[in-house]
């Protein structure tokens, strides 16, 4: 599926307040559902043994649909495409290992 695609038909589906001027709701709700997905993948850890079996994996696949629900919505709010915000990732990272960057921290490294 193509990002920008996913984006414009997500967006026909949101219902919160002051959509196109209201970075904050899809932020929280961005920081919410990652924490969903960290618990699912806790609970695997604790009562599985690490082992992502389908059903574990299938919860969290769905959990991942609604972080990029969120991230979608925050990239609308901000005014970029998913199509940009991933190409600008992308670019970020090649230059990253292009300089032996890849690993350490921060933003400009």
């Amino acid at each position: 599926m193509d990002l920008n695609h996913y984006q414009e038909q997500a967006r026909t589906t949101a219902l919160y307040p002051n959509v196109g001027k209201n970075p904050i709701y899809p932020t929280l709700g961005l920081s919410g559902e990652a924490g969903e997905v960290a618990d699912k993948v806790k609970k695997v850890i604790r009562d599985k043994g690490g082992v992502f079996d389908e059903i574990s994996s299938e919860a969290i696949m769905l959990e991942l649909g609604d972080v990029l629900w969120y991230i979608s919505q925050l990239s609308s709010e901000l005014g970029y495409s998913l199509n940009s915000v991933a190409e600008a990732n992308l670019l970020k990272l090649s230059s990253r290992a292009a300089r032996g960057r890849l690993g350490g921290e921060g933003d400009k490294r």
